[in-house]
């Protein structure tokens, strides 16, 4: 039950509604906040609610901002090996995993030692601008040096919590901080919640500069892997994203013995990429080890003076190194290497017998294109 409602939470919250903000009739397009709101509605980082409102001046969890934060950064599909423990939330948690994600990419922190995370307290405008610049590489500044900056403009320097001034400082200097048109005095609030409006207008800045100048956990992430392997000519790259084109012919290698005398049709295979598939620039499409399967598609036994062989297999899932199941459709007819004179000989006598050894190589030609994320692997289906 617990695993549905986390599901459930996820879904609700980030799946994109399929309503564009421009639709919000709560936000029109004359609001503070629109072209934020409408691009993060767009690329599903934040969605309105059932009734189609957004509701801007409503706030934000610290696990709604956690989640937020991630797929703002494009980070919702990176694997956190060692998980710190919180005495609030465990694995069952609908965002547990997007706050572990935070942790490991040092937008928020923890003593390690386990302790509160509050999920279901609103995020205050102070934390949810420290998340923003720790996504960053900035410069250093000294507490007096981010006063300085701070006091020249918002009325409320000298009140904020101290943990927040360098923080502010630093948000400050590169254009981040938000401050609603409709503010009399340009204050900093930073112990009060943020709104939905606020948020999407802090993380489009914290988007806006990560690209530019991200943390160095972050620039690891979104550097493409580049390695070496098979390389696929016909593969394109746009951005982060690499695509295998359909019709591709790419090697796999069978981990059981499969023969067009003794194999039944229908019977499952598995199989694994032998080596990296690369694009000619050296970027890793996918890896070696991924693991393929899929069944026997057709199998007739070779028999003199009626038929040669027929041995054709069909591939469906590869399973990624994300532990990705994902669609992998591509057909393999197994054939051998001829010259001409056997070449002739099998058509004219027929009986050729195929089979494929333990660990032996076939190609599979792609039926469908695959694209997949060059940053960390994760293939998107069509």
């Amino acid at each position: 039950m617990n695993k549905l409602l986390k599901i459930v939470m996820s879904l609700a919250l980030f799946c994109i509604a399929g309503i564009p903000a421009m639709a919000y009739p709560d936000v029109d397009k004359d609001y503070w906040a629109f072209p934020q709101i409408e691009l993060l509605t767009e690329k599903g980082v934040i969605v309105g609610y059932p009734d189609g409102t957004f509701k801007p001046d409503d706030n934000v969890t610290r696990a709604e901002f956690a989640a937020m934060a991630i797929r703002a950064l494009g980070q919702e599909h990176t694997k956190v090996v060692q998980p710190v423990e919180f005495t609030d939330i465990d694995a069952n948690h609908w965002a547990y995993s997007d706050i572990q994600k935070a942790l490991y990419f040092d937008l928020i922190s923890c003593d390690k030692n386990g302790e509160l995370f509050r999920p279901d307290d609103s995020v205050s405008r102070a934390e949810s601008l420290t998340v923003a610049v720790n996504a960053l590489t900035t410069e250093i500044i000294t507490p007096a040096k981010a006063k300085e900056v701070l006091e020249k403009k918002y009325i409320d320097a000298n009140t904020i919590p101290e943990w927040f001034i360098i923080p502010a400082g630093k948000a400050e200097i590169l254009g981040m901080i938000v401050v609603m048109p409709s503010s009399k005095d340009a204050e900093l609030a930073a112990e009060r919640p943020a709104t939905r409006a606020e948020v999407a207008a802090i993380l489009f800045n914290m988007m806006e500069q990560a690209k530019l100048n991200p943390n160095a956990k972050l620039a690891e992430a979104m550097r493409k892997k580049t390695g070496d392997g098979f390389v696929i000519e016909e593969a394109t790259v746009q951005g982060s994203i690499g695509t295998i084109p359909a019709g591709t012919f790419v090697p796999v290698k069978l981990n059981s013995y499969l023969s067009s005398q003794t194999t039944e049709g229908g019977v499952l295979y598995t199989a694994r990429i032998p080596q990296n598939y690369v694009t000619r620039d050296h970027y890793i499409l996918l890896r070696e080890g991924d693991k393929l399967k899929g069944q026997v598609l057709d199998v007739r036994p070779g028999k003199y003076f009626v038929r040669n062989g027929v041995l054709v297999l069909k591939n469906s899932l590869v399973t990624t190194e994300n532990d990705q199941i994902a669609p992998f459709l591509g057909v393999a007819e197994i054939k051998k290497d001829r010259n001409w004179w056997m070449k002739f000989v099998r058509w004219a006598f027929k009986g050729e017998k195929l089979e494929v050894m333990t660990n032996g190589d076939a190609y599979m030609k792609l039926l469908q294109p695959i694209r997949v994320d060059l940053t960390n692997g994760w293939i998107y289906a069509d």
